[in-house]
């Protein structure tokens, strides 16, 4: 489980909480913007397109593969063992909700939940939104706050210390 904490993922996001423009770019065309960072989002045994999905207040965004367990694994680092299994594979799409509060995420009810079901050819990543009282961090530092389980979107990113 400790391999999946290495990632190129949380320098892909402290770059959008902190830079507009390549926000814009990450949530339209994700290869383009991780290759401005010099990381391939592409999987190296076939061809696949990065989408990223951006939480916001009114919309929280799941990842999960229901046929297997496509993912994002160049920017993501290996994926955690609750991803592959069928019993997440096949409650995340059912019971979204269910799943979040199982994880600690309780979200209001107002918070409508996008469930996006990766696929051989198409990877997701979560943009989460940015912890509040981070206005002062560089990307370095907010870089620290993001959590693989973050990207899926199973929880939020760390508070600052």
């Amino acid at each position: 489980e400790m391999l999946g904490q290495q990632s190129e993922g949380p320098r892909i996001v402290a770059r959008a909480w902190t830079d507009p423009a390549f926000k814009e770019l990450l949530v339209t065309d994700a290869s383009a913007a991780a290759g401005e960072l010099g990381i391939m989002a592409q999987n190296s045994t076939a061809s696949t397109v990065l989408t990223v999905v951006e939480n916001t207040p009114e919309t929280h965004n799941l990842v999960v593969c229901t046929l297997c367990s496509c993912y994002p694994r160049s920017i993501l680092g290996l994926s955690p063992t609750w991803y592959r299994s069928r019993n997440y594979r096949s409650r995340a799409v059912r019971e979204p909700r269910a799943v979040l509060k199982e994880f600690g995420l309780e979200l209001p009810e107002s918070t409508q939940i996008q469930v996006h079901d990766s696929t051989a050819d198409l990877r997701y990543m979560v943009l989460p939104t940015r912890p509040p009282g981070t206005d002062h961090l560089g990307e370095a530092e907010l870089a620290k706050l993001v959590t693989r389980d973050s990207m899926i979107g199973v929880a939020n990113p760390l508070p600052p210390q």
